[in-house]
This record gives C-alpha cells, structure tokens and sequence, in this order.
C-alpha cells in the first residue's frame, strides 16, 4: 500500500512521516515550482512552532517534526514500528534522552520523506553537530541538497517577557497569555472556569537557565552551518506574519 507525507497544501498526510519504513512520500511540486528543503533552529519561545506552520502551508515543504515522531509512536502497534522508534520509546520509558545515533536511526528510516518533491522542513532535527553531520551524510547519500537553515532570533529578555506571560489551566491545560492571549476573566480558563496557573518552567529564573543551555548547545550547531553557508539569521521580534514575511525575502535571495 502506498501511503503519502504530504497531499495538499492545506492539508497534509504526514503517514510516511510518521510510520517511516517503505512508506512513500510524495507530492505535487511546491508552489512556484521550487521545493524548499530547510532546516529551522529557535529557542523556546521565539515562535519557530508558528512558522513552520506557515512556512509549510504558503510555500509547501512537508513539516518534519521529530517530536510529532516520537509521540505518534506511542500510539503506534508495536509491529508498526521501526527498530530505531522501539529503541528510542525504551530511552524515553526509562526516562533517559534519546542518544544522537538513535535519533539520526529515526530519520536515517524515512528517506522518502527527504526526497519529497515537494521540499521538507525539519523541526527539532539536527540538534547537535553529529546530527548534523549525519543528515549531511544522508542528503547526499540521496542526492538531495539542503536551501537553508532558518535561525529565530529574539534577546533573551523578549523571550523572557514572552514565556513568562503565559498561564495554564490547572484543570483542561489550556494556554492563555497576559499580554497576547488573556482570557475573559482574570486568572479563570474560558473553557472550563478552572484555574490559570504559572508553571514551574515559565518562571524568569527557570527560563533563563533554560536560555542558557540552548545556546550552549546550539552555538556549535550554528556555527556548523554558517561556516557551510547555509545559515539564515531571522529577527523574531513582531507579528507572525511579519516574521513570515522576513523570512519569504531571505529565500528569495538565496
């Protein structure tokens, strides 16, 4: 059976994603006749979620998300799944990270979806150097050359300013923010009237140090990629579709 990442542009089947294997990956070419194949790096809180999803939706490559990897594995029947998502499900069991030669196993599993004719954008892939020097490996390996790598950049102050102003719902969990998102009534969830909380990590204090270890482990990442050319460095600050819109330019330029 074949089974496709991604079908139209507003919406998308990421099955061959998410099941990995000998499952296909294909598409009509990318809007404008010209598939996009990135990688994009952020910190928390600088908004890359948000334009992914609109990167995907207005020029058409097919979102790769690790993280949505590892997640639908968890619902996944155990014949579903690949070698590399069984070892990663019993690291993330036993509470443990997922060492980079099982991360790289995942991906190294879902060529097809590299090669989409319609562009991919990797999220949460490559985080390390190793990482990184593997995908390089595997785009060559197929043939494949990658556009760019998107770097979101806000100061740590304005991110602070951001996560900090978030609350949750202790009950539903829903998200709301003080400045950008506030519900009706002060500190009450519009959805369930339960609640809305500070969560430990979106504490000033705990975001900081959580900046902190970012850039300790994204520096080298960063720096392996503008010395190849490819890096992309992209003001996070205003509206998503100002974001956006920086970031259209700078691939146009390319």
């Amino acid at each position: 059976m074949t089974v496709f990442c991604a079908t139209k542009m507003t919406k998308r089947d990421r099955t061959a994603w998410f099941k990995g294997g000998s499952a296909d990956c294909r598409d009509e070419v990318a809007p404008g006749g010209r598939a996009y194949r990135l990688v994009l790096l952020g910190a928390p809180g600088v908004g890359k979620g948000t334009q992914a999803e609109l990167i995907s939706e207005r020029l058409g490559p097919c979102q790769l998300s690790t993280g949505d990897v590892f997640r639908a594995a968890k619902t996944l029947d155990a014949s579903e799944r690949t070698p590399a998502l069984n070892a990663a499900l019993d690291y993330m069991k036993r509470g443990e990270l997922v060492p980079d030669e099982t991360v790289i196993g995942i991906v190294r599993e879902r060529p097809n979806c590299l090669r989409c004719p319609a562009g991919f954008l990797l999220d949460g892939f490559p985080r390390t150097v190793q990482q990184a020097e593997a995908l390089t490996g595997m785009l060559g390996d197929l043939g494949v050359k990658l556009d760019a790598v998107l770097s979101y950049d806000l100061p740590v102050e304005q991110i602070v300013s951001r996560l900090s102003g978030r609350r949750t719902c202790a009950s539903c969990k829903a998200v709301y923010h003080v400045a950008t998102k506030p519900p009706k009534v002060t500190d009450v969830c519009d959805q369930c009237g339960g609640k809305l909380v500070v969560r430990e990590d979106d504490r000033p204090e705990a975001i900081r140090v959580r900046m902190e270890a970012y850039e300790k482990s994204t520096a080298p990442l960063a720096d392996y990629y503008r010395q190849r050319g490819l890096l992309i460095s992209i003001p996070a600050d205003g509206s998503p579709d100002t974001i956006f819109a920086r970031t259209q330019v700078a691939l146009a330029a390319r």
